[in-house]
C-alpha cells in the first residue's frame, strides 16, 4: 500500500519556492503545499552559517517522492538541499481521500 507523506524542502529564494510549488502542483504530484518562513543555523564548509529560509511542506504519496525529488533538484540552487519526507500517521479519512483525488 502506498504511504501518505509530507515532503519537506528548504530554500532561501522566493522565486525558487514558487517555481517548486507551481511545478509539483501543475504536474499533480502533490495535493497541496504550505510554506513557512524560518531562520536556519547550520554548518557549511566547517563554518557556522545563519540564513532566512522558506520551509515548503507538500502533501502527497510515497510513490511520487522520486519524481518530486528530481524536480526539486532541477529547480533548486543549493549545492546540497534537504529533500526529506515524513509519513502521515493517524490522519482522518477525508484528508487522505483529498490527497488521493488530487494527485495523478
Amino acid at each position: 500500500m502506498d504511504k501518505y507523506i509530507i515532503v519537506k524542502v528548504l530554500c532561501d529564494k522566493d522565486k525558487i519556492k514558487d517555481d517548486i510549488i507551481n511545478t509539483v502542483l501543475n504536474k499533480k504530484l502533490v495535493a497541496g503545499c504550505q510554506t513557512y518562513e524560518c531562520k536556519s543555523k547550520y554548518y557549511w564548509n566547517n563554518e557556522l552559517e545563519e540564513a532566512n529560509e522558506y520551509l515548503i511542506e507538500m502533501r502527497t504519496k510515497l510513490s511520487k517522492f522520486s519524481e518530486i525529488e528530481k524536480i526539486v533538484k532541477e529547480i533548486h540552487d543549493y549545492d546540497v538541499c534537504e529533500i526529506s519526507y515524513t509519513e502521515i500517521l493517524g490522519a482522518n479519512e477525508e484528508f487522505l481521500n483529498w490527497i488521493d483525488n488530487s494527485i495523478k
